[in-house]
């Protein structure tokens, strides 16, 4: 559904083209016309804004307080004013409206598996069951929550879903800094601003940057001397699944872990630092501040844990560990997301928002089902080829590893929520299209949940 204002919009061009062709012996009272017909339109237009409500908080971050410019161009290109995608029905959720759902139930701990729920979800992976891990919390109905697991104790690496676990680095060094001022946290987010270095080689992930003043959209990869605010880059960690941007918020991070209200530091300082730090120091740092958040809040890192930077140079400069992810222990993050249990309130929530407003559905978020949910979920993949007679090996279809791995809140409808469950998923299928094979999943649970709630 387009904007409400949309229409108005193009009339109003259409006014003004029109007015352009008017002769000059009446350009005067034509002028005149088209002012009073511009001023009682944008009275309208700011009527029907006041109404509908969530006009003005679309896209999710797209007021002021956040500033992540390529959702001005989301927005526009969803009202039709510039040429872009339109929005789909569970994109399109206001800020107040993206929230966290278990405030209220905050003692839920994963239940013990129901046998019939997982013989369920087991027959989904067919002949290929024992190179997924599948964990799936419905929460549709609190009374009656129903928890079912597959292979969902074996460790793959987690690929790009260990982003949020830098995210959470971030937003524990934030409420470390400035425990009790969550506005001071935002400022930081906000105001800070970022210059890509050395940090970011090499990355080939495209992210979207937008000229506000000539409204051009950019893609392309992170460059050296590239400069945007610290929640911008964490935006394109998450939103674009950049590596070199996955690295700057590490970057950053760190700094903030070292220096605490200290930080922002000058971009030569902040590289005098990682210059001059011993590597075993900068080592024990990247630990306590990435293995250490984890710890803190309630996830066990020896099921799921993010080691290292995301970039080659980002791991010579400060050297880590390996990573690994299990499809349960990466369910208990988002469970406790949703309760608020990691740091705080206020970070689970941000956390949670960050994951909505992707710039893409992809994998299992493109599942033609879910078209009409709330949607918050991120993946990350490995795929890796080997020469194989008779076989063309390609994206996402390795047949030396083919690793795929997806999380998902889902709340359907967006705005209603009769179905709210949580997904995890890992596999490692050889040569089959993973990102297919997550969609088409993603569909047969979305309908094994509906069958299960037919009459709610």
């Amino acid at each position: 559904m387009k904007c409400p204002i949309l229409s108005l919009t193009k009339a109003v061009r259409l006014t003004i083209a029109t007015t352009t062709t008017v002769t000059m012996a009446v350009a005067t009272t034509m002028a005149t016309t088209a002012a009073m017909v511009m001023a009682m339109v944008m009275a309208m237009v700011m009527a029907m804004v006041m109404a509908s409500g969530s006009a003005m908080a679309y896209p999710l971050y797209g007021s002021d307080d956040r500033a992540i410019g390529r959702l001005e161009q989301a927005r526009l290109a969803h009202e039709g004013v510039i040429k872009g995608r339109e929005k789909i029905a569970g994109e399109l959720l206001s800020l107040e409206q993206v929230d966290l759902r278990l405030l209220e139930h905050r003692d839920i701990t994963l239940p013990v598996t129901d046998e019939k729920f997982t013989k369920q979800l087991r027959a989904l992976l067919g002949g290929d069951a024992k190179d997924y891990g599948l964990a799936v919390l419905d929460l549709s109905d609190l009374t009656a929550i129903r928890y079912g697991e597959h292979g969902a104790r074996v460790t793959r690496n987690p690929g790009s879903v260990g982003k949020i676990a830098v995210g959470l680095a971030l937003f524990q060094s934030l409420a470390d800094a400035y425990p009790d001022d969550v506005e001071k946290r935002m400022d930081v987010l906000r105001d800070s601003q970022v210059t890509a270095d050395q940090f970011i080689i090499s990355d080939s992930h495209s992210v979207r940057m937008w000229d506000r003043e000539n409204r051009k959209l950019t893609r392309r990869a992170l460059r050296v001397g590239d400069q945007a605010s610290l929640i911008v880059f964490l935006d394109w960690m998450l939103s674009a699944s950049s590596n070199a941007a996955a690295a700057m918020v590490m970057r950053e991070t760190l700094l903030l872990k070292q220096f605490g209200t200290a930080y922002p530091l000058s971009s030569e300082r902040g590289e005098a630092f990682f210059v001059d730090t011993k590597k075993q120091d900068l080592k024990q740092l990247l630990e306590t501040t990435l293995q250490g958040s984890m710890t803190r809040n309630g996830i066990d890192i020896s099921q799921f844990r993010q080691g290292s930077l995301f970039t080659r140079t980002g791991k010579k400069k400060v050297p880590g560990t390996n990573s690994y992810g299990t499809a349960r222990e990466m369910m208990r993050f988002m469970l406790r997301m949703e309760q608020g249990h990691l740091v705080d309130e206020w970070s689970s929530r941000e956390l949670k928002r960050m994951l909505y407003m992707t710039e893409r559905r992809i994998r299992y978020a493109s599942s033609p089902a879910l078209r009409s949910s709330a949607v918050y979920f991120k993946s990350g993949s490995w795929y890796g080829c080997e020469p194989e007679p008779g076989y063309e090996c390609g994206k996402y279809r390795g047949n030396k590893r083919n690793l795929m791995n997806s999380i998902a809140i889902v709340e359907s409808p967006a705005k209603e929520r009769k179905l709210y469950y949580l997904v995890s998923l890992t596999s490692n299928v050889l040569r089959k299209n993973s990102a297919v094979d997550h969609q088409s999943l993603a569909t047969r649970i979305h309908r094994l949940i509906e069958q299960a709630h037919k009459d709610k």
